[in-house]
């Protein structure tokens, strides 16, 4: 079974990575931190600007990204430079007087400074501080407030170049073997469908489940609500079986009519009934020597289920119009969204058809029960759609993101896709997904949900209200630790700062924000 879940994440992280391969490159990257350099001495009137980046194997602070730079490397130290003591720290500051190590920080790069602002850049993918930018030599004067919030503000954009350097960097370190690795171990058994996604853990063990039974023709039954992927796990149990070349044959018993359902299942001689011209095999006959899937067998007529009986118990049964009879070899997958035994207990179901339709249950969990899974598949779903509607996207907003993960999905998977389908269509070429796409479910699920928990009141008292609550929550979950805190809000330190400051929130060294 853990070769088979290594087969999944292997498939999987390989359509992580065509994504990221089809995104900016790490040159692409580099060129954008090279054009901040390049831009940020005018914005704030300084002579010059240096980008600092934490090495994330050696820890060294480095930079080739600076004024006069070229191709040289400056490093910083840790306790005895500025920017290492802002990257320490996760700190801004300024220093209009310095001395010692700003000088020698400076002479190292053939540069005197006489003064000099500096803000850490924080990681938004749980990385820390990856960084520092430093503008040196203020025309005219001192650096002031302003100066430093600009600066805050633009290594908020940086920390998303950095991010992508750091994951695109681990993304090619693999992805050399990854697809040798991938070809191996297809050529050692029957992979996962390239499109199904099991990351979280009640998902894995519907795959050991559904893997285990495959290796034994035992009739198996599948409950789970409507939109989970009842028959994509009954394909999966017939593909890793020893009847994988044999037929699957998939009928939903809730969409024959009931003076159809015999004919249907167990075929008809010519002039069986008025309009039958021809002979035609049933369903049974159809997956002789595969797999019949059931879906939604709790609504199988009353009256059909004795035969049904006969022909899973004896494994025969006859066509309409005829007296021979037929035998059947073959498994039976059955699937409802039903409680089954509530339907025997109720008389709308046999109970002897009940033992005889399956020996083990597998149960599958909502969408809701498993949200690891819900950004993977929206990715996955996302690629297929795009190709087929011949479309780019730049992918998910952060904010689309969020509520895809929050929103409970009662149309599970099937939905989930149905919104993507939405969402690509509506989203113009190579933009961004934003949330305004998203539809009237999803936009007024979470809104309304976020203003009941924060009580009465107009709308921006609403507003501030909930976002002193997650802060006050953030900061209680880290022990007040701002850099952490920040972090889960998906914040700059420095914006959690001014929103302390807006509230006039306190935060001591121990004990909730007040």
């Amino acid at each position: 079974m853990e070769d088979q879940n290594s087969r999944l994440r292997l498939s999987v992280l390989q359509k992580r990575l065509d994504q990221i391969n089809r995104s900016w490159t790490k040159a692409n990257y580099e060129d954008l931190l090279q054009f901040y350099v390049r831009v940020m001495p005018g914005i704030v009137a300084a002579e010059r600007c240096t980008i600092f980046v934490v090495d994330p194997e050696s820890q060294r602070i480095w930079s080739r990204f600076g004024t006069g730079l070229e191709e040289r490397e400056i490093e910083a130290p840790r306790a005895d430079s500025v920017a290492g003591q802002v990257v320490e720290s996760g700190e801004s500051l300024i220093d209009n007087a310095p001395e010692g190590v700003s000088v020698e920080l400076g002479g190292k790069a053939g540069f005197v400074t006489r003064n000099l602002a500096c803000a850490p850049i924080l990681s938004l993918a749980g990385y820390g501080v990856t960084g520092a930018i430093e503008v040196l030599n203020r025309v005219g004067g001192d650096f002031q407030e302003g100066d430093l919030e600009l600066l805050e503000e633009v290594a908020g954009f940086l920390s998303q170049a950095l991010d992508s350097i750091r994951i695109n960097d681990a993304m090619l370190e693999i992805s050399n073997g990854l697809n040798a690795e991938v070809q191996a171990m297809r050529a050692q058994g029957p992979v996962l469908p390239a499109n199904f996604v099991a990351e979280s853990r009640v998902m894995q063990a519907v795959i050991e489940m559904a893997r285990t039974v495959s290796e034994t023709p035992v009739n198996v039954f599948i409950q789970g609500d409507n939109g989970t992927g009842k028959e994509v796990i009954a394909r999966m149990i017939h593909r890793l079986s020893d009847r994988a070349d044999k037929p699957f044959i998939a009928v939903n018993c809730a969409s024959i009519p009931e003076n159809l359902m015999e004919s249907e299942f167990f075929g008809y001689e010519k002039g069986a009934f008025t309009g039958a011209a021809g002979s035609r095999g049933g369903r049974f006959e159809e997956a002789d020597g595969g797999v019949l899937f059931l879906d939604e067998v709790a609504d199988l007529p009353l009256m059909m289920q004795p035969k049904f009986l006969r022909a899973l118990q004896e494994g025969e049964g006859m066509r309409l119009g005829s007296n021979k009879l037929r035998h059947y070899d073959l498994r039976v997958v059955s699937a409802t969204n039903k409680d089954l035994r509530k339907e025997v207990e109720a008389g709308r179901f046999r109970e002897d058809l009940y033992y005889r339709l399956f020996a083990v249950e597998i149960e599958l969990p909502p969408l809701r029960h498993r949200r690891e899974d819900i950004i993977p598949l929206a990715l996955s779903f996302l690629e297929q759609i795009s190709e087929r509607f011949g479309k780019t996207t730049a992918g998910f907003s952060r904010e689309v993101i969020a509520m895809l993960e929050s929103y409970p999905w009662p149309g599970n998977v099937r939905q989930l896709r149905r919104e993507i389908e939405r969402l690509v269509a509506l989203t113009p070429e190579g933009k961004h997904i934003e949330i305004d796409a998203c539809s009237p479910e999803l936009r007024k699920t979470e809104p309304l949900a976020m203003i009941e928990a924060v009580g009465s009141g107009n709308l921006p008292e609403r507003v501030k209200d909930l976002e002193m609550r997650l802060i006050r929550n953030a900061l209680d979950e880290t022990r007040n630790n701002k850099l952490r805190a920040s972090e889960i809000l998906c914040i700059t330190r420095q914006g959690l700062d001014k929103k302390l400051k807006r509230y006039g929130m306190e935060v001591g060294r121990r004990g909730s924000a007040r």
